[in-house]
This record gives structure tokens, C-alpha cells and sequence, in this order.
């Protein structure tokens, strides 16, 4: 039975994160100086099974989900994804996608879409070596990033999509090179606004780069003219260049809210509920699964956060909102 929310927002969308781990630092997500050698990630018994994901997704699925999407920190870490991807494929009228930083993609891309993988969607925030390395921290170069995103287009992971965070001061001059590059490539380029997501990056007003600013910026060069939403709640306002050669999208979060569309869930890898990006805490599931109850029992226990989810974190945002607690991007995902 579809579900909705108090704002009449239904279930489509589902993301999993298969781990809190990742072996990037980026300043704006898992900062080095928080997450550094003697932060506490989760212990493996607290992480949930691919059974047990399974388990939830086909209940999710069930509510009205539509599209499920791995996430992480990084979630290629986690061992063996490849098994988890063949159990969530096995559930019919799914598009399972991915999202990824691209480090270790080339090597599992075939692995992944013969496991039953649709598309990818790959983290690059800059082409430029030096600003890029600033920004994930682990000196990791973009050249690999690419050799990840080629694989994946080889074996059919297709469209690829590549995630820009855009920060002020920092790698808004790569706007106009990775619109540039993407276009001729035919991957799908996404500009993301800096985030005030949980309560390490620093975040302030000053930092976020409009989304009104990059279109200005691509159009006085590659003239654009804006698309149609593919369906209700995509969350990336698309536009296409004139001469045909592509598209790219602005998920502009801060300067321009869409929670009213929002039909995300978020599962955290020990199996929270988050009915928000930007949610203080989650609605605890993994109790229910290890604690023996019905998938009947599972479901009337989603349906009571969904019925009551009244989110609108965006729409609400101020500078004063950046210090409320809220939980870190790495443990959720994006």
C-alpha cells in the first residue's frame, strides 16, 4: 500500500548505506580532523546483512519505493557488494543505482553489472589534480576517479553521472573545465551546493556557490535552456545545451528548498530510518529484524514514521540552523 507523509509526500525513493566507512577524507563530508586514525566506526555485528537490507528493501518496495540507491560513506568498501546488489536485483520494477567516489571502480564495475547494477553515479569536484586532492584529503587523483567512470561506461553502466560539490573559495573555478570536459565525454554533470549537512564541515552561507551563479556561468559560454522534471521529487533542476551536445543539473538545496517533493528515505548501515537529510536522529529497525518481528510488524512500524514525517529542513534553513545537531552525511549518504 503507497505510503505519504503529513505534506501528502509518498515513498519512492530508498537509500541504503552499506557502511559508514570511507577511504576519502573530503572536507565538506568526513573532515581528517574529526574523522581521523582514532575515530570509532561502527563494528561489524552492528552493520546490517545483505539478508537483513534485503529484507527491508522488499518492504520498502512494498510502500511504493521505486528506485533504491547504494550509498555509503563509500560503499564500495563494503566486501562483497557485489552478493547484495544480485539480492536487491531480484526485486522486480527496481532501478538500483549506486553512488560512488570512483576509487575502486574500475577494478569492480563489471563484477557490479553483472550482479544486476543499473547505472552509477560517480563524487568528482574538481579535474584540477591540486584543488582535488585538497578536497578529498587522501591525496587521491582524479585520474583514477575517470579510469572508474570509463569502466563503468564500458560495461554498460549507463548514463553516468558525476556529482560536483561546488564550495566558495575553492573549487568554483573548475565549473566551466568540468562542464566542459563532461559534455564532450556525454556524462551527465550535476553542481551541488554546499550543504550544512550534520556538524563538521564548517558550514557557512558565505561558502555556498548559487545555483543561479553556475548556470550564469556555463550559459554566457555553452548557451542552456531548461528542462521538464523527469517525474516528482527529482531533486536535480536539468538543463540542456542548445546545440543538443548534453545536459547537466543544479541541486540548488540551499538557495532553492524542494522538500515540499522530497520521497526520500534513508536506511543507515545499522539499520536506522531517516525520514531527512538533515534529521537529528533515526527511527531504530535493526531492533525489529534481530528481535524476531513479522515483516508485518517491520512494516506498521515504517508506515507510523512515514504517516508522521512533517520534514522541511531546507525550507527552514538560516544561519542559525547550521548548529543544530543533526547526523553526518558519511553516515547516511547523500
Amino acid at each position: 500500500m503507497p505510503l505519504t507523509d503529513t505534506l501528502n509526500r509518498p515513498l519512492r525513493d530508498l537509500r541504503i548505506s552499506v557502511t559508514d566507512r570511507c577511504n576519502f577524507r573530503c572536507v565538506y563530508c568526513m573532515p581528517k580532523e574529526i574523522f581521523g586514525p582514532d575515530y570509532q566506526f561502527l563494528p561489524r555485528a552492528e552493520i546490517l546483512t545483505f539478508e537483513e537490507i534485503t529484507r527491508l528493501a522488499r518492504i520498502f518496495v512494498g510502500f511504493g519505493a521505486r528506485k533504491i540507491r547504494l550509498t555509503g560513506g563509500e560503499p564500495l568498501v563494503r566486501r562483497d557488494l557485489h552478493l547484495l546488489i544480485s539480492m536487491l536485483s531480484a526485486i522486480p520494477d527496481v532501478d538500483l543505482t549506486l553512488t560512488t567516489n570512483g576509487s575502486l571502480l574500475a577494478r569492480q564495475a563489471r563484477l557490479l553489472k553483472d550482479a544486476g547494477l543499473k547505472r552509477v553515479t560517480v563524487s568528482l569536484d574538481s579535474l584540477d589534480n591540486e584543488t582535488f586532492k585538497a578536497l578529498n584529503d587522501v591525496d587521491f587523483p582524479v585520474e583514477k576517479v575517470l579510469e572508474g567512470m570509463d569502466a563503468a561506461a564500458e560495461v554498460g553502466l549507463l548514463p553516468i553521472k558525476v556529482n560536483m560539490v561546488v564550495k566558495r573559495g575553492v573549487n568554483e573555478s573548475s565549473i566551466l573545465p568540468m562542464a566542459r570536459f563532461f559534455r564532450k565525454k556525454g556524462y551527465i554533470l550535476r553542481f551541488i551546493e554546499y550543504m550544512d549537512v550534520g556538524n563538521t564541515n564548517g558550514w557557512r552561507m558565505n561558502d555556498v556557490v548559487p545555483a543561479v551563479e553556475i548556470i550564469k556561468t556555463i550559459n554566457a559560454e555553452m548557451p542552456l535552456e531548461p528542462l521538464e522534471p523527469s517525474y516528482r521529487g527529482e531533486v536535480a533542476n536539468r538543463w540542456r545545451y542548445k546545440d543538443g551536445s548534453g545536459e547537466i543539473g543544479v541541486v540548488a538545496s540551499v538557495t532553492q528548498p524542494f522538500c515540499r517533493d522530497c520521497n526520500r528515505a534513508r536506511l543507515s548501515a545499522e539499520g536506522a530510518l531517516y525520514t531527512c537529510l538533515f534529521a537529528v536522529k533515526g527511527n531504530d529497525l535493526r531492533a525489529l529484524l534481530r528481535g524476531g518481528a513479522s515483516d508485518d510488524e517491520i512494516s506498521q512500524s515504517i508506515m507510523r514514521v512515514w504517516n508522521n514525517r512533517s520534514d522541511r529542513y531546507s525550507e527552514l534553513r538560516s544561519e542559525n540552523t547550521a548548529s543544530l545537531p543533526k547526523v553526518e552525511m558519511s553516515h547516511i549518504g547523500g
